[in-house]
């Protein structure tokens, strides 16, 4: 069933380790800026991990003959590592001493969709139903939105 999603698969890789890249060079213009806030570099951080979530998924699907389970088994422990870093941005969000920033829940909700989306994906497919592929695709997508998001509110944040 993996094999199926090989032409996304191949699509996702290699347009989220662009935009990774393009991530990091774009927030090291202004890394002088970005690193004296300590919430925009643990968001920027938790974008790109999950870019690189989406990344390893992607490949990880490219893997010639990849057992289901195993790919779900991988998908869900390379999930929970990117979750990591997307813990510890929410956690200094939520530390964060401006009380005028209405827009925590926002920046919460934004990170941890392509989180959860890849663990019931992973999931799914560890189990072997056929939907955690395309839950795998949608944890794809959003994690080139939120880190798109992320990426440009920190770049306007630092300008401001």
């Amino acid at each position: 069933m993996i094999e199926e999603w090989s032409e996304f698969n191949v699509a996702m890789a290699g347009a989220t380790a662009a935009l990774a890249g393009l991530v990091i060079v774009a927030s090291s213009v202004n890394i002088g800026e970005i690193v004296k806030s300590r919430t925009l570099t643990a968001r920027l951080l938790a974008g790109i991990a999950a870019l690189v979530l989406a990344l390893a998924v992607s490949a990880l699907g490219l893997v010639p003959g990849i057992d289901p389970a195993w790919f779900g088994a991988v998908t869900i422990v390379a999930t929970l590592l990117a979750a990591v870093f997307q813990v510890h941005a929410t956690r200094l969000i939520a530390i964060d001493p401006d009380p005028a920033d209405t827009a925590r829940p926002l920046k919460y909700l934004v990170g941890f969709l392509p989180i959860v989306a890849y663990l019931v994906a992973g999931t799914l497919v560890w189990s072997g139903h056929p939907a955690g592929l395309f839950v795998a695709a949608a944890g794809c997508l959003l994690a080139i939105v939120s880190a798109i998001v992320v990426s440009w509110v920190a770049l306007v944040e630092v300008l401001r």
